[in-house]
């Protein structure tokens, strides 16, 4: 590896002076430009790179940010991922990721191994098991920016991001009551998932408005799960028990797409062709929602661009930790918009 002491033998100048020219230290506007140029040409030619480790122990500065998700197969992840490398990557950031599985014990002992590698923000990308552990509690202790995506918070040192889901969902019903449908079936989050609870207002404002009838009978409700995928399976056999019912529905709002796979692949077995017999919508806009069969009309997440927010806010709170300002909580509500593609059909 060479060193600042090759470097100094290569140009002919003391370890001092070449330190503080590659390091771009105060004191370099001092030193004669032709001298930096000699510095510089000498590093270059021996292939010197700076030990960043050695300059983060100086500076107290790692210009790493920690992420961490709760589940890396939950298709949600993805694009968000993206959204955060390349804004930290525009913001010259380096991102460590860490899966938590789930788990409790593995969150807490990722928190405190990335603490202790001086991390000088935190983006954490929430899923359902949000709800069932208090993580709140031990993110506020770590005093460095820290923002949630996708779970809203009401929180003054923790920021949030997440998308409009009551708009969302309105903008999935107002699709289907356009096209005619007025014996929809739905396929709604669990109970105690922050996103239901206005996923399920804006399809009851929205019916309220337009004196929609929400059949109690075709109202199913998810199970909790720490699978993201296992919504797939539940939103199979969920269809299944609308089906038995023989009450009949010409439409399916399912709560994301996963459970609206399922729905399909269940209305298929039985017969049901969608959209012809059926029409099916879903909500995030995951990968494969436009390559499914048929392609999925579903409510398009900005997932790339929460994930691209959630970076910039920490980025502005490592920037108001090093001048010394406050750091506030922001919390965002972006705005999602519909996808129509093949699963949904007119009835007039």
């Amino acid at each position: 590896m060479v060193t600042i002491r090759d470097v100094a033998k290569e140009s002919g100048f003391s370890s001092t002076t070449v330190s503080i020219v590659l390091n771009n230290a105060p004191l370099a506007r001092y030193i004669p430009p032709a001298t930096k140029k000699r510095i510089e040409r000498a590093a270059k030619k021996l292939g010197y790179r700076p030990n960043l480790f050695a300059r983060s122990l100086r500076s107290k500065r790692s210009h790493t940010v920690g992420v961490m998700v709760f589940d890396m197969t939950d298709p949600f992840c993805t694009l968000v991922l993206r959204g955060i490398e390349n804004a930290l990557y525009q913001a010259s950031f380096l991102p460590i990721l860490t899966d938590v599985h789930n788990e409790r014990s593995r969150f807490e002992r990722y928190l405190e191994m990335l603490l202790d590698r001086r991390i000088e923000a935190l983006i954490v990308v929430a899923n359902w098991l949000f709800v069932d552990i208090d993580v709140l509690a031990d993110l506020e202790k770590s005093s460095i920016p820290t923002v949630m995506i996708g779970t809203e918070l009401e929180t003054d040192s923790l920021s949030s991001v997440i998308v409009d889901n009551e708009l969302g969902s309105r903008l999935a019903l107002e699709h289907l009551y356009s096209l005619g449908h007025r014996k929809i079936a739905f396929i709604r989050g669990p109970k105690t998932l922050s996103d239901s609870a206005p996923r399920w207002r804006g399809i009851r404002n929205f019916a309220k408005e337009v004196n929609l009838e929400l059949d109690p009978k075709l109202i199913m409700d998810l199970p909790e799960s720490r699978e993201p995928i296992s919504s797939f399976e539940v939103g199979y056999k969920l269809t299944e028990d609308l089906i038995k019912q023989k009450r009949p529905f010409t439409a399916l709002m399912a709560f994301d797409d996963m459970t609206a796979f399922g729905a399909i692949r269940a209305l298929a077995k039985a017969g049901l062709r969608v959209p012809e017999h059926c029409s099916v919508t879903g909500f995030d806009d995951v990968a494969a929602s436009g390559l499914y069969t048929p392609p999925l009309t579903t409510v398009r997440q900005p997932m790339e661009a929460m994930g691209a927010m959630a970076a910039g806010i920490v980025v502005e709170g490592i920037n108001a930790v090093l001048e010394k300002r406050a750091v506030t909580a922001a919390h965002r509500k972006m705005a999602p918009e519909l996808a129509v593609r093949e699963s949904t059909k007119s009835l007039l």
